[in-house]
């Protein structure tokens, strides 16, 4: 079994506020997550340092500025499957619709994305569409969120209500 904690919408700066936060969600809900996606609007990337043991994926969210290495999407292989990641864009009505239209052509498993900072785990023609939310700003969502995923015989989603 691979686990991947998966984050998105963490809007923190420098490693003094944001690094102790991600030091805390890593400890708490991914001790065994090896790899870590980040789906755009990190805004300081110093805020992943407490994360540099594991291998991290990350796009650029909407409030990104550009750095080299960190694409508007991507696609990782890990354990025969394949998972778009890219953030999002525009108003949260039609998102899920913007964000598959940009993978059209593309055989996934799984599409991770953000910018709504509402967290969903649904399933769509075989393809697993996974928005983690927000951990440190909820904005609509219900709760403060990540999420985790589980790569075994099939690929599944969690989302963890981190208000708990």
């Amino acid at each position: 079994m691979i686990r991947i904690g998966v984050l998105s919408d963490t809007h923190l700066h420098g490693f003094n506020q944001g690094g102790a936060v991600i030091e805390r969600l890593a400890q708490r809900y991914f001790r065994d997550a090896r790899i870590i996606l980040h789906a755009g609007d990190i805004v300081d990337p110093d805020v992943l340092l407490p994360l540099v043991d594991r291998r991290i994926y990350s796009v650029r969210g909407n409030l990104d500025p550009p750095r080299r290495g960190v694409p508007d999407r991507r696609i990782i292989e890990v354990g025969g499957f394949r998972i778009g990641l890219i953030h999002g864009w525009g108003t949260a009505e039609g998102l899920e619709e913007k964000v598959l239209g940009e993978f059209h052509a593309e055989d996934l498993d799984c599409l991770v994305f953000g910018h709504s900072h509402v967290p969903l785990c649904v399933r769509r023609d075989g393809l697993l569409l996974f928005n983690p939310g927000s951990p440190t700003d909820r904005r609509q969502a219900p709760f403060h969120s990540v999420g985790l995923l589980e790569l075994g015989a099939t690929i599944e989603g969690r989302i963890i209500n981190i208000d708990d």
